[in-house]
């Protein structure tokens, strides 16, 4: 992980904003300087996916627009959770941040009400008649305390912080429900590092033998776009999960890693 972290180079406006043309494209490029998103500078090479106030650069998947189901509270994302499983309310369903990403690091902090189920979504294709979750590795967003799919899957890889269903989380340190906790992924050249307050709690390697074999003995082993998380290009749509409960996202930011 002694990575050197370069932030990508655009246009910078009043030293704060890096912007161009439009953030509703449903074609977004990988993000450099002609890509068509707003973002916000925070400072030491992060990037402010969401400015607390409103909704830029953000939309639906597949869609062009936001389902309104998701909303914005005391300065955090909020889904509105329908009680109804997954994307079950009338205008629910996931969102994504409509930049791809190759490498990077991903901070954020979440919490959930009691028995909340929500994900972070990375690496993400957008494929018309699918779901976000058949192409893209997933950091589970969960109350392990009441959730059933705390006591599901296999050694606890269901629980926050987890590559869901497929690695646990170790130490597992979440925060109960109510409580804010801070998340990370970083992806580089195929490593992923999960973190969940201040620790790494997962680590993987996408694309090699082992992802292939661990995929194969797994539920995702007939989603070809899972096992190539990331296209062909290895990039893809960072994404929030609507899973039917109300979670809070905040602080959301990005650094590019050369």
């Amino acid at each position: 992980m002694k990575n050197v972290l370069n932030v990508f180079s655009l246009i910078i406006i009043s030293g704060m904003i890096f912007m161009s043309c439009s953030n509703t494209s449903k074609q977004s490029k990988t993000a450099d300087a002609t890509d068509c998103v707003e973002m916000t500078a925070a400072g030491e090479g992060w990037i402010t996916l969401f400015n607390g106030t409103d909704f830029t650069g953000w939309r639906g998947y597949n869609r062009a627009d936001m389902p309104s189901a998701w909303t914005i509270e005391d300065g955090a994302i909020k889904i509105n959770g329908s009680g109804m499983g997954e994307a079950g309310a009338k205008d629910g369903g996931d969102i994504i941040y409509d930049q791809k990403f190759k490498n990077f690091e991903l901070t954020f902090e979440w919490k959930v009400s009691e028995g909340g189920n929500s994900g972070v979504f990375y690496l993400a294709q957008e494929l018309e008649g699918k779901q976000i979750y058949e192409s893209a590795p997933e950091y589970q967003i969960l109350d392990n305390a009441k959730h059933p799919d705390a006591k599901l899957g296999k050694d606890g890889n269901r629980q926050s912080a987890s590559l869901y269903d497929l690695v646990p989380a170790v130490p597992q340190n979440s925060k109960p429900a109510g409580e804010w906790n801070t998340g990370g992924i970083m992806v580089y050249k195929g490593t992923v590092i999960h973190t969940q307050n201040g620790e790494n709690v997962v680590e993987y390697h996408l694309w090699t033998d082992s992802w292939k074999e661990m995929v194969a003995g797994s539920k995702f082993k007939n989603w070809p776009d899972f096992l190539n998380a990331g296209g062909e290009n290895q990039e893809g749509y960072i994404g929030l999960q609507d899973h039917g409960d109300d979670v809070w996202y905040r602080n959301i930011k990005i650094k590019i890693l050369d």
